[in-house]
C-alpha cells in the first residue's frame, strides 16, 4: 500500500496549469497574463490575476524571461570607490530614489561599483552576459570607459548627470541623461552672496574631471566674470577635500569674505577650518554649499545655506526614462531632462 504520509520535501507550489484551471482559461492565456504579454481581454486578465492571488502562485523567472525577453533587473553603475559611495549621502539618496522607482516597476537593482580601471573588465563581462535589461550610470569622469562599453553592447542606458559627450555638444539621443541645473544653481548662489554685499567671493570647486563641477565653475564665473584665478581652489567633493581647499584659500587670500562651495560635504569641511581659525560665519565669511543634503546642511555650525537639487527625484526620473524606452514599441528614446534648483537659506549666508 502507498504511504499516506505527505512528503514534506515534495514541491507543492501551485503551477501555471493550476492557475489556468482556477481561472477557467487556457494555459497559454494564463502565461500571457502572468508574464506581461498583450492581447488578453481585461475580464480574462482579472480572472487570472484573481487565481494567482488565491493560489499564491509565484511565476518562474526563467520561463518569464523566455516569454518577455526581459530579465527584470537593472544595473546601477557608479564610477566611484566603495568608501565614497557608502559615506556620501548624495549617493544613498540617489540610490534610494532609483530603488523605490524600480520597485514600482517590479524590477531588481544590481549595484556595480567601479573602484579603478581594472573593474571595467568585470563590468564589460557582466553587460556582455545579458544579465540586465538596462543600465543607470552616474558619477562619470572625463576618462570614463563606460560610455564606450555601453555603446559596444547597445545596452539601453540613462545617465545621472550630463555626460562628457553631451557637455562637448555631442549629445546622443540614444544616451539620455537626467541632471539638475548645475550652472544656474551656482550662478544663483554667487549672486546671493554678492547681494549680501560680499566683494571677495571665492569658489571651492569639485574635481574637474566631472561635468557637474565644471558647470558649477561656469555658474560662478557667470556671476563674477572678473574674479581672480586664485579665488578658485580645487576640492574633491569630500569633507577633508573641502577642509584642505579652505586652508589653501585662506593662506592665499586671507581677505576673502564669502565662499561658494561645490557641494555640502566640502562646505562642512570648509566651515570646520573657518571655525578653527576663529573666522566668524557669516559675519566675516559667508558660505553657500550645493546639493542640500539635510543630514549635512542642517548639522553644520552654523546651518548651511545651500542650493537644493532633488537628488532622489533625479533617481526616480532616470528609472522612468529607462522604463519608457524599454516599454516603447518604437524603440524611441525620451528626451534628456534638466531639473530646477532652489537656493535654501539658512544661517551661513
Amino acid at each position: 500500500m502507498p504511504d499516506p504520509t505527505p512528503d514534506p520535501h515534495r514541491d507543492v507550489r501551485p503551477t501555471l496549469e493550476a492557475v489556468a484551471a482556477r481561472a477557467g482559461v487556457s494555459r497559454a492565456t494564463a502565461s500571457r497574463v502572468v508574464n506581461g504579454g498583450a492581447g488578453v481581454r481585461q475580464p480574462l486578465v482579472d480572472q487570472v490575476r484573481k487565481a494567482v492571488e488565491e493560489l499564491g502562485y509565484i511565476p518562474n523567472h526563467a520561463a518569464r524571461t523566455l516569454v518577455t525577453r526581459r530579465n527584470g533587473a537593472v544595473a546601477v553603475i557608479i564610477d566611484e570607490p566603495e568608501f565614497r559611495v557608502f559615506s556620501d549621502p548624495f549617493f544613498s539618496r540617489q540610490i534610494r530614489g532609483i530603488s523605490r522607482e524600480l520597485n514600482a516597476h517590479d524590477a531588481q537593482l544590481v549595484l556595480l561599483l567601479v573602484e579603478g580601471s581594472g573593474d571595467f573588465d568585470r563590468v564589460t563581462r557582466y553587460l556582455a552576459g545579458g544579465h540586465v535589461d538596462g543600465v543607470l550610470a552616474f558619477s562619470l569622469h572625463t576618462d570614463d570607459e563606460l560610455p564606450a562599453i555601453i555603446r559596444r553592447f547597445r545596452v539601453p542606458t540613462v545617465y545621472g548627470g550630463r555626460p562628457q559627450h553631451a557637455a562637448r555638444g555631442q549629445g546622443d539621443p540614444e544616451l539620455p541623461y537626467v541632471d539638475c541645473d548645475n550652472r544656474g544653481g551656482a550662478r544663483e548662489a554667487v549672486r546671493h552672496l554678492v547681494a549680501l554685499g560680499r566683494r571677495r567671493v571665492a569658489h571651492i570647486a569639485g574635481p574637474r574631471d566631472q561635468v557637474s563641477a565644471l558647470d558649477r565653475i561656469d555658474g560662478y564665473r557667470d556671476a563674477l566674470p572678473d574674479a581672480a584665478e586664485e579665488l578658485v581652489v580645487d576640492g574633491d567633493f569630500t569633507t577633508e577635500g573641502g577642509a584642505r581647499a579652505m586652508t589653501e584659500l585662506l593662506d592665499a587670500r586671507p581677505d576673502v569674505d564669502a565662499v561658494f562651495v561645490s557641494n555640502d560635504l566640502m562646505a562642512s569641511g570648509a566651515l570646520r577650518v573657518l571655525r578653527e581659525r576663529g573666522v566668524r560665519v557669516p559675519e566675516d565669511v559667508a558660505v553657500v554649499g550645493f546639493d542640500d543634503m539635510a543630514s549635512v546642511a542642517e548639522a553644520t555650525e552654523p546651518p548651511l545655506t545651500t542650493v537644493r537639487q532633488d537628488v532622489e527625484g533625479i533617481g526616480r526620473l532616470m528609472v522612468r526614462l529607462l522604463m519608457e524606452r524599454l516599454n516603447s514599441g518604437t524603440g524611441a528614446w525620451p528626451d534628456s531632462v534638466i531639473t530646477p534648483t532652489e537656493l535654501v537659506r539658512r544661517a551661513s549666508a
